[in-house]
């Protein structure tokens, strides 16, 4: 075993489960990472949205420290047998919950509730009337004055591309950032991760894919945005010229296809606004995915492994896959870096690998909920994260039949896991 790694490392750290209600569960359309905002916080409110156990979008809030939720079923129903179809959620400055959901290629379906703090939702609406024909993966990013950022991919797998709105909380409109940020030049698609660090950087990375296969997914680069999203540049300042293509993107590594490189992972930025990304591929040389964080050091990109699995997969096909790990979240505070993720080889619980002594340093790896959660990847609450280093983390075990299939298993409780970390 390595010097610098502990992947077998045993023990809990301290965590609390706080269980919200019924969710649906024969997918993992209530727990794949790129829902990337069931839970928010604005002020001393969270809030929380899932599919209830026959699919009705449910919106839920409750005071930080409570552990008594409000609950109220809206009147929109998904199609929750496709796990793409997730719900995101953000809260404007103003208090207004704003949500999307119910997408895989469908015209955008999109409301808010009827007034500030409130969970009732009004009807389906546009936001800017451009590209909404073709929606999947719809995000909702925070910004520090109480707007917006709305980022989806308006397109099909493998020849998509990556739109961005904003709302402004002052006078409540929409309007278009970007009509075509990352440009697949109907060649191949993006699949991306984004991160508003403390000082509104928006960091961006992404791996290509060149057919709606996933062993056609290629190579990681990297953008960022330090005015909302208008202007774009690589990592050492340098501005790109619109829109970012396979030929003048930024490579953080370049990682050839057919090497189990995963799509749609996450990423965070430390207080100096560098960026971490994690992610997992497999060398050449070996039949076994890895766990891996790419980071920029003010110089240069890294990486290195942060796993020592033993248990070799292959990623082939189409369609939401059931794969023997989750894809990881990473979150970054100080000296701590901290991944989060599901490994079928320590009984797919909700895991974490961290250390306090650099990405380069000693890592080590512990449970955080002693539950066997068999399909969740993490998503968490990143405003809070971001605001008051607290790790609130969206939690239900869920199953997932390969190649968009559903299981037949009966509904099982969403939980908020409030980590001691």
């Amino acid at each position: 075993m390595s010097a610098f790694l502990c992947w077998h490392c045993t023990g809990t750290r301290t965590s609390e489960l706080i269980e919200v209600g019924p969710g649906y569960s024969k997918t993992s359309v209530n727990t794949a990472v790129f829902r990337t905002s069931p839970l928010v916080t604005r002020g001393d409110t969270q809030y929380i949205a899932y599919y209830d156990s026959v699919g009705y979008v449910t919106l839920g809030k409750r005071a930080h420290g409570s552990r008594e939720w409000q609950l109220h079923r809206t009147q929109y129903k998904g199609n929750v047998a496709d796990a793409h179809n997730v719900i995101s959620i953000g809260i404007d400055g103003n208090g207004l919950l704003h949500a999307s959901f119910d997408h895989h290629g469908h015209p955008l379906r999109y409301a808010t509730a009827v007034a500030p703090g409130l969970l009732e939702l009004g009807p389906m609406q546009s936001m800017t009337g451009l590209d909404e024909d073709n929606v999947t993966y719809p995000e909702f990013y925070s910004l520090s004055n109480g707007d917006l950022l709305f980022v989806y991919r308006s397109g099909a797998s493998g020849r998509g591309n990556m739109a961005i709105n904003r709302y402004d909380a002052a006078t409540r409109r929409w309007q278009r950032v970007q009509d075509n940020l990352l440009d697949g030049e109907n060649e191949r698609s993006p699949y991306w991760q984004l991160y508003v660090d403390a000082n509104d950087v928006i960091h961006l990375s992404w791996v290509w894919r060149e057919t709606w296969l996933v062993e056609t997914n290629h190579d990681l680069c990297y953008a960022k945005s330090t005015d909302g999203g208008v202007t774009w540049l690589r990592s050492d300042g340098t501005p790109y010229t619109l829109p970012i293509t396979a030929a003048n993107a930024e490579y953080a590594r370049l990682i050839p296809q057919n090497s189990e490189l995963i799509n749609q992972t996450s990423m965070t930025a430390d207080k100096d606004s560098r960026p971490y990304i994690v992610t997992y591929w497999r060398d050449s040389a070996s039949t076994v995915p890895q766990y891996r964080i790419v980071w920029h050091d003010g110089s240069r990109w890294n990486d290195r492994a942060i796993s020592e699995r033993t248990t070799p997969f292959s990623l082939s096909g189409g369609g939401t896959k059931m794969i023997p790990i989750s894809r990881p979240r990473v979150v970054a505070d100080k000296d701590f870096i901290g991944v989060i993720f599901r490994d079928a080889e320590r009984g797919s619980k909700v895991s974490m690998a961290s250390t306090t002594t650099g990405p380069e340093g000693a890592w080590s790896v512990t449970d955080l909920a002693d539950l066997d959660v068999d399909a969740w990847e993490p998503t968490l609450d990143s405003d809070l994260w971001r605001r008051d280093s607290k790790l609130n983390i969206f939690v239900q075990r869920t199953a997932q039949g390969d190649g968009e299939k559903t299981v037949d298993i009966n509904a099982t409780p969403v939980y908020v896991l409030e980590a001691n970390i």
